[in-house]
């Protein structure tokens, strides 16, 4: 299993973090053509984590854990294209999903789930917690785990 990193914006060294950006603007930006403001300022916030997986010097995977009203959240899942297909996203998820229960054991996890990616969050026990909706003009759907 490659190594998962952890840590709050203000620990992460800048050009890692810069990394970490620069694949979540690559995938939700360009290569998904949908134009919004992905650096919302929401990793800044008390509590926030950014998990990621290197290659070498590049970040081959990323996803950010958050304190949200009610429980925590996962989100911003983004693999790099050539590092796709080796597992790293489950990698990711199944660490997040440990550290939420360690942060906060008796909340549930929720996450917007892309719909076309419903049945690959099922396999970390997300189920569907409302009605389709659409973002940046990309169908998703609310997911959540007790």
């Amino acid at each position: 299993m490659p190594q998962i990193h952890r840590a709050a914006v203000a620990d992460i060294d800048p050009i890692t973090l810069y990394r970490i950006l620069w694949l979540r603007v690559s995938v939700f930006v360009v290569e998904q053509e949908a134009a919004y403001p992905e650096i919302d300022g929401r990793d800044i916030e008390p509590g926030a984590e950014l998990m990621w997986i290197a290659e070498g010097p590049e970040v081959a995977a990323t996803l950010r854990i958050l304190r949200d009203k009610g429980g925590m959240r996962i989100g911003r899942v983004a693999t790099a294209a050539p590092a796709r297909g080796r597992g790293y996203a489950g990698d990711l998820m199944r660490a997040a999903v440990a550290r939420c229960a360690e942060l906060a054991p008796d909340l549930p996890i929720a996450l917007d789930a892309q719909m076309q990616l419903e049945d690959w969050y099922a396999r970390f026990g997300f189920v569907r917690s409302g009605e389709p909706f659409e973002e940046d003009g990309i169908p998703h759907i609310p997911m959540r785990r007790s």
